[in-house]
């Protein structure tokens, strides 16, 4: 479940990368799947580019782009490198340079020009800046603290109380959840605190694979949020524990997670079979709370006077406890 932010064409992933093909599966560790260094390296940060930009480059229709057809027989889909090259004004032997993984700084300036020369959306463009790191004009980020749910936001979990609420962190952590979104999802309160995280709930819970009457979309939606969020912070130690995890104990996560695709959503729906209440469908929009951009509330509704608006009325009722409040893990 990604974050707030810009989202991908009306929640349509990022120009549709092809897959392409998955390397056999061998047990897994923090080192990256090909060699030459930990998850968030140097080496592997290039790597990690170097493997966005072809496939983001192999989804290019190139008359869509501006190239009149030039009568050569095109021997993989998408655009040449050549091609990208002309279309971002740089020369071919410094795309193709940067496309090899090799450690080159180009101005903001050219990380734009690519950007759209490649038809990248706004969380494409994002992680491409991610991914090539800080020029020489921006200053390389600091580490970051540890999130804590600032009290305002407790409250307004109470407040939302007849609406199951959540506030997502950083590589989808749950830092808090009202009742209702316990009753709706899972008691993330109760998992131990490394288990307190969407995307891993997702993949490695049976309940959630049974939840969800959509889990592959679903499932394949927090692929592509924690493949951001590790784009943003490469060196995450915490992140890269995870991902070797779920890579190593879902294939369905090992596989999508090699599309290297990337989204935001900022809005959405979500189908579910619940045990207590039935057939539903809750629609979802994210909010981020004014100074702490790495936060993200999602508050789930369902239209008035549907059947599942009356579900989640029902679930309220079953579930309620007087004095009841919204809870952050741990506390």
């Amino acid at each position: 479940m990604p974050r707030a932010g810009s989202s991908l064409a009306h929640d349509e992933p990022l120009a549709a990368l092809v897959p392409s093909p998955v390397e056999p599966r061998t047990r897994r560790s923090t080192h990256d799947p090909r060699g030459g260094g930990t998850i968030g390296s140097v080496a592997t940060t290039n790597r990690e580019l170097a493997d966005f930009l072809r496939r983001a480059r192999g989804q290019v229709d190139p008359l869509r782009a501006g190239l009149p057809p030039d009568g050569r027989a095109r021997r993989v889909p998408g655009l040449r490198r050549e091609e990208v090259a002309l279309l971002a004004g740089v020369s071919t032997d410094y795309y193709a340079r940067l496309e090899q993984g090799r450690r080159i700084t180009p101005s903001p300036a050219v990380v734009e020009a690519i950007g759209r020369a490649l038809g990248l959306d706004a969380a494409g463009r994002a992680h491409l800046d991610d991914l090539i790191g800080p020029t020489s004009a921006r200053a390389p980020r600091r580490a970051r603290a540890v999130q804590r749910v600032r009290p305002g936001l407790h409250q307004l979990l109470d407040a939302l109380d007849g609406e199951p609420a959540l506030v997502l962190g950083r590589r989808t952590d749950v830092l808090a959840a009202n009742r209702m979104a316990a009753a709706l999802f899972t008691d993330f309160d109760a998992l131990p605190p490394a288990q307190r995280n969407y995307a891993r709930w997702m993949f490695l819970d049976e309940d959630a694979r049974s939840l969800f009457a959509d889990w592959p979309d679903q499932a394949r939606a927090a692929v592509e949020s924690l493949r951001f969020e590790v784009g943003r912070a490469p060196g995450d130690s915490t992140a890269t524990a995870l991902v070797a995890e779920l890579r190593e104990r879902s294939a369905e996560f090992d596989r999508w997670w090699e599309q290297h695709r990337v989204h935001q959503r900022t809005h959405g729906s979500k189908r579910l079979r619940h045990p207590l209440v039935g057939d539903l469908t809750v629609e979802y929009e994210t909010l981020v709370p004014p100074g702490d951009p790495d936060t993200t509330l999602y508050v789930y509704t369902a239209r008035a006077g549907s059947p599942s608006r009356q579900a989640l009325d029902l679930l309220a009722s079953w579930t309620a406890v007087p004095g009841t409040r919204s809870r952050q893990p741990g506390r």
